[in-house]
């Protein structure tokens, strides 16, 4: 019986695949057989000028607001305003009818008229001693009165006149002529913007931070591209114990009233500059609540592992607070390639103009 050679030279052929592939070395070596170093980035910390920032949600406020109401039972004879009009402080608003006040009042005004002239006679009466002192002290009480009831009439004449109590735009008018409106009932709602309020809390950590007079901006997604700037007014008294946050009221012009209370506000409170140790946030490794970043030796041809304290990030850099300092080379790009004593070399800049176009979409 014969065997086919054929099986036996496949077996032998997927063996020394098989240990060319279990005893290769994946890692480059170069032509005398050491390690091939990195090509990296690096950059050499040194201390740059930085603010802490603070970035909250906040609410805008009117810097007065009123919903306006009658004080008195009537039905609407005048309304003296549309929707959305600015009045002046003082402006009227509605008129409400009053012609059982105004009869009431001429009557008013008859009796103390007579009274006066009662009093006026009856002093020159007592100037000569015709009459008694008391005939006199009487009718001077009888003119006092009726004059008081003069006034009360003019008074609740007044209120039959609705005035707008400071400067403003009005709201959505909800009242028309003839309507019968009680006291409570709304009007219109009155809010000054020609300044506004944003309200937005601060972390208990920033308490000692934040101070009165501190410059604010603000974004809104109803202006996209555009700023507010502003200033912090007023720091709360007391802290939220749910959250342990403190409100703070920021103080912002409007003077073409593009800010409506109730609108939200990305605001960005920032400190006075410092100098800081700053890195590119993708020079540092993040693993869980720990950070580490790879630190070029003194032999400048390979790394080591330092481990670090991150401060405040914005704008794609990050303070670093502990474990380098200034002078240290740090290495930015490359990161994900290296561990402890890899050996590294600065990346050429003509590579790396080259290298930014092929990370892009092709066309």
């Amino acid at each position: 019986m014969r065997i086919n050679p054929l099986p036996a030279v496949a077996c032998s052929l997927l063996l020394s695949v098989l240990l060319s592939a279990c005893g290769g070395d994946a890692t480059p070596k170069s032509a005398g057989g050491a390690d091939r170093p990195t090509a990296v980035t690096t950059t050499v910390l040194q201390p740059r000028p930085w603010s802490d920032t603070v970035q909250a949600l906040g609410t805008v406020r009117a810097r007065e607001a009123v919903t306006v109401t009658a004080k008195v039972s009537e039905i609407v004879q005048r309304v003296h305003f549309e929707s959305g009009d600015v009045v002046a402080a003082g402006a009227p608003l509605l008129t409400l009818s009053g012609q059982a006040q105004q009869a009431e009042l001429q009557a008013a005004q008859a009796a103390a008229n007579e009274a006066d002239r009662l009093y006026a006679r009856q002093s020159e009466l007592a100037a000569q001693q015709l009459i008694a002192r008391s005939a006199l002290d009487t009718q001077r009480a009888a003119r006092d009165a009726t004059n008081a009831k003069v006034a009360q009439i003019r008074a609740s004449l007044g209120d039959r006149v609705i005035r707008a109590p400071f400067a403003g735009v009005l709201g959505l008018r909800q009242v028309s002529p003839g309507s019968l409106v009680t006291p409570g009932t709304p009007i219109a709602t009155l809010d000054d913007i020609a300044r506004v309020f944003a309200d937005f809390p601060v972390p208990e950590a920033m308490l000692a931070h934040v101070a009165p007079g501190q410059s604010l901006a603000a974004t809104s997604t109803a202006f996209p591209g555009r700023r507010f700037e502003g200033t912090v007014s007023v720091i709360d008294a007391r802290l939220d114990e749910a959250t342990r946050a403190l409100t703070v009221r920021g103080d912002f012009a409007n003077a073409d009233r593009a800010l409506r209370p109730g609108m939200l506000l990305q605001v960005t409170l920032s400190r006075p500059e410092r100098p800081a140790l700053l890195l590119p946030e993708i020079a540092i490794v993040q693993v869980g609540n720990d950070a580490y970043v790879f630190r070029v030796k003194p032999d400048g041809s390979s790394v080591e592992r330092v481990d670090v304290r991150v401060g405040t990030r914005r704008d794609g850099l990050a303070e670093v607070v502990d474990g380098v300092k200034a002078g240290d080379r740090i290495v930015v790009d490359g990161t994900g390639k290296l561990r402890p004593g890899a050996k590294v070399e600065e990346k050429a800049a003509d590579t790396a103009r080259a290298a930014a176009p092929a990370a892009g979409p092709r066309k």
